[in-house]
């Protein structure tokens, strides 16, 4: 199993989702997609690199920096610049297909799932 994030953020700042950085591979060759109850859903995409980013439904995109600080995955350097300038989050275990409930950074509720592949 990858490990990926519990929370996946979605809001005026940033979503994320990947797994620690001993597991990464599940997470740089697929897509984590988080859906919210209306409909919207954003694509999280995390490289080797330590490069983060996200395309959000209504066609917005952000990038950023993830690092991993103990059990949790952290969001800097944001762009554009958001409400927040950092976000972290929990990570928990995922394979391909998997899907886990979570909350964003303003409380709402989303659905997570690990997608096979890297569409962008």
């Amino acid at each position: 199993m990858q490990r990926v994030l519990a929370g996946v953020a979605a809001a005026a700042a940033c979503l994320i989702a990947m797994p620690a950085q001993a597991d990464m591979d599940a997470v740089f060759s697929n897509t984590v997609v988080s859906r919210y109850p209306d409909g919207g859903w954003v694509k999280h995409w995390f490289n080797r690199d330590g490069t983060y980013s996200a395309q959000f439904s209504d066609g917005r995109r952000i990038s950023a920096r993830w690092s991993v600080n103990g059990e949790r995955v952290c969001l800097t350097n944001i762009r554009p610049n958001m409400l927040i300038p950092r976000f972290c989050t929990t990570m928990v275990n995922a394979d391909v297909g998997h899907t886990w409930q979570s909350r964003d950074p303003l409380g709402r509720r989303v659905q997570n799932v690990l997608v096979a592949g890297r569409d962008q």
